[in-house]
C-alpha cells in the first residue's frame, strides 16, 4: 500500500511532503466521493458549529437531522421511506438486521431472525457482521463465528462454478434453496450487496438476478436488505446500485460511505414505507437504534454538504465520464498483466495475473496515482485493484488517471 506524508489536499489531489501531487484513484477507502476540502461541506459544518455542536435528539429538536433524512430519501428516489441514522456502515448493518427481525416477527410471526448472506459478501467489521459474511480474509475462527456464516454462493464464477458457463438469473435459485433449507419461518432477511465491492473486485450480478431474489423472498415473506454502504449515492452511476435493474428495489437499504464521503462517520438505514409502520406495532420490540453520536448535528451538516455537491453535478456529463472510464479500462484486457475488468459507473475492478498486484500498484504510484487493492475470490484467490475515483473528478483528471494506469500496465507487461 502507498505510504507517504500528505501536507495538503484539493479535491481528488493529495499534496505530498516532497512536493509531488498524487491523484486519489480510489476515493480514499472508497469513501471520499466528492474529494477533499469541499467548500460546501465546510460551509455547512461552519454554519452548524456556530449554532450548536451537540444536541441529543431526546433533548434538542433534531431539525438538521430531519432535513438530512428528507434530503437523503429524495436523493435516492425513496421519498416516503423511514430512516435510522447511525455512526458508520457496520452499525447500519446491525441496525438493519434488528429492524428486519422486528418487522418479520410482527408481520409473519417468525420464530427466529436468521439473516442469510452470500459466500463473497462483506458487511462490516463487528463480531456479528464478520460472522455473518463470507469474506475469506476476514472470516473469524470457527469457534468465534457465533454459529453464523454465509448461506448461498454469490452469482459470480469464482464462487459459483458452472463449468465455464457464466452465471445468470437462475443462480437466484440458490437463495431459494438456502431459505427453504433453513425454513422460511426462521428467516428474517436476505442481506446482499447489489454490486460486489472490494471482496471480489466490483462484480456485477447477472441481469434479472436481483429481481428474482426479490421475488423468491416475497413468496416466502422474507425481507431483502441491500448493503449499499459502498455503492450507494451514484458510485455505480445511479443513486442506488439497484436502480440499474427493474424490480430490484429492497425492503431495507443501508448507506454510509457515499453519504459521509470521508468527512464524517455515518450510516443510514432506509426502510420502505410499506413496512416501516410495523416497527410501531404494539408487538414490536423496543430497539436501541439510536446511539449517543448517531444524530450528531455536525455529522448531519457534513452529510448535507456532501449532498449539495452530489446534487449539483451535471449528471449527463457525470454518466458520460463513467462510461468513458469503463471503456478505457476494458481496453486494457488483453495486455499481459490484466485478466479481467468489470464494474459500473465510477467503480471498477481490474483483476491481474497472480503475483502482479503489488508490482502494478508500485508502477501506478510512480506515476502519481494510487488505487485500492482487492484479494478476493476463487482458487487461487484473485487479486487486483479497484478503480473508484471521486465522483466530482473532471474529464482532464479522468484522462490523467487512465493514462497513468495504462502506462503502468504497459511497462509491467514489457518488463515482466
Amino acid at each position: 500500500m502507498p505510504d507517504f506524508e500528505v501536507v495538503a489536499v484539493n479535491g481528488p489531489w493529495l499534496q505530498r511532503a516532497d512536493g509531488r501531487r498524487v491523484f486519489d484513484g480510489s476515493s480514499g477507502l472508497l469513501c471520499a466521493n466528492v474529494g477533499q476540502s469541499s467548500p460546501n461541506v465546510f460551509a455547512r459544518i461552519e454554519r452548524q458549529f456556530r449554532r450548536y455542536t451537540f444536541g441529543g435528539a431526546a433533548v434538542v429538536q433534531p431539525h438538521i437531522q430531519m432535513e438530512l433524512m428528507d434530503r437523503l430519501c429524495h436523493a435516492v428516489g425513496r421519498p416516503e421511506d423511514a430512516v435510522a441514522l447511525t455512526t458508520c456502515g457496520t452499525l447500519g448493518v446491525e441496525v438493519a438486521v434488528g429492524l428486519a427481525r422486528n418487522i418479520t416477527r410482527v408481520r409473519s410471526g417468525k420464530r427466529r431472525g436468521d439473516i442469510l448472506t452470500s459466500t463473497l459478501s462483506y458487511h462490516g467489521n463487528s463480531a456479528l457482521t464478520l460472522a455473518l459474511a463470507g469474506n475469506h480474509a476476514r472470516r473469524p475462527r470457527p469457534e468465534d463465528a457465533l454459529g453464523l456464516g454465509p448461506a448461498f454462493p454469490a452469482p459470480y464464477p469464482p464462487t459459483h462454478d458452472h463449468g465455464g458457463r457464466p452465471c445468470d438469473a437462475s443462480c437466484a435459485d440458490e437463495v431459494a434453496k438456502a431459505i427453504d433449507n433453513r425454513g422460511a419461518e426462521n428467516v428474517a432477511a436476505v442481506l446482499i450487496e447489489p454490486v460486489n465491492g472490494t471482496t471480489g473486485g466490483a462484480y456485477v450480478p447477472p441481469d434479472g438476478y436481483l429481481r428474482r431474489v426479490s421475488e423468491i423472498c416475497r413468496e416466502r415473506e422474507v425481507l431483502v436488505i441491500h448493503d449499499e454502504v459502498l455503492t450507494g449515492l451514484w458510485r455505480t452511476g445511479t443513486p442506488l446500485a439497484s436502480d440499474h435493474w427493474d424490480g430490484a428495489e429492497p425492503d431495507l437499504c443501508i448507506l454510509s460511505k457515499g453519504l459521509g464521503a470521508g468527512y464524517t462517520g455515518v450510516g443510514a438505514v432506509l426502510v420502505s414505507h410499506e413496512i416501516a409502520p410495523l416497527l410501531r406495532h404494539q408487538d414490536a420490540d423496543s430497539l436501541p437504534a439510536m446511539g449517543t453520536m448517531a444524530t450528531h448535528p455536525l455529522q448531519a451538516a457534513a452529510c448535507l454538504g456532501v449532498l449539495d455537491d452530489l446534487e449539483s453535478m451535471d449528471l449527463d456529463a457525470f454518466t458520460a465520464r463513467g462510461q468513458r472510464l469503463g471503456d478505457a479500462l476494458r481496453a486494457l484486457v488483453g495486455l499481459e498483466p490484466v485478466r479481467d475488468v468489470r464494474g459500473l459507473g465510477h467503480l471498477y475492478g481490474i483483476e491481474v495475473q497472480p503475483g502482479l498486484l503489488w508490482p502494478l500498484m508500485r508502477e501506478a504510484e510512480k506515476r502519481d496515482v494510487f488505487f485500492y487493492p482487492f484479494t478476493g475470490a476463487g482458487h487461487p484467490r484473485s487479486e487486483g485493484l479497484v478503480v473508484a475515483p471521486p465522483l466530482t473528478s473532471t474529464d482532464e483528471e479522468m484522462d490523467f488517471l487512465v493514462a497513468a494506469l495504462s502506462d503502468a500496465v504497459t511497462d509491467l507487461a514489457r518488463n515482466g
